[in-house]
């Protein structure tokens, strides 16, 4: 059986990025492992320092179970360099070179609307963005 995998973002404010990633990939606030009836019950069990706050990070995933789950964590440090990983969002349909372009420019501006910025426009293959804390991330098409 393969693995589940989580992606672990950094951030500075857990929340603000949470909805980006929820508006970028459809993703819902992933529910408490059980027992737990809240997150911020299942965060409790870690007796963590009291400036340690369950909205200092966001749990979220595929409504569908499909694709890997995300965490989002405050850290104390900004981000320095670029991404040794990144994301790919991927935008479905066929259709001619100046269709699937069309799509993935769509998406793009859908998501400079919900917080992020466009990088690089490259070949009318991709779009290299950037999420409200400067994750980089590229916007391209299915493979045909």
């Amino acid at each position: 059986m393969a693995a589940r995998i989580t992606l672990t973002l950094d951030s500075t404010d857990a929340q603000v990025l949470a909805a980006f990633w929820k508006t970028a990939l459809g993703y819902i606030d992933e529910p408490p492992p059980p027992p737990f009836a809240t997150r911020e019950e299942w965060f409790a069990q870690f007796d963590p320092p009291e400036d340690d706050l369950p909205e200092h990070g966001a749990w979220l995933c595929d409504p569908d179970g499909v694709g890997p789950y995300l965490s989002i964590l405050n850290v104390p440090e900004p981000k320095t360099a670029k991404n040794r990983l990144h994301m790919d969002i991927r935008v479905p349909g066929n259709g001619s070179p100046d269709e699937r372009w069309a799509r993935i420019r769509a998406e793009a501006e859908r998501l400079v609307a919900a917080g992020g910025s466009v990088l690089e426009e490259v070949d009318q293959h991709h779009v290299v963005m950037a999420d409200p804390e400067g994750n980089e991330f590229c916007v391209a098409a299915t493979a045909a």
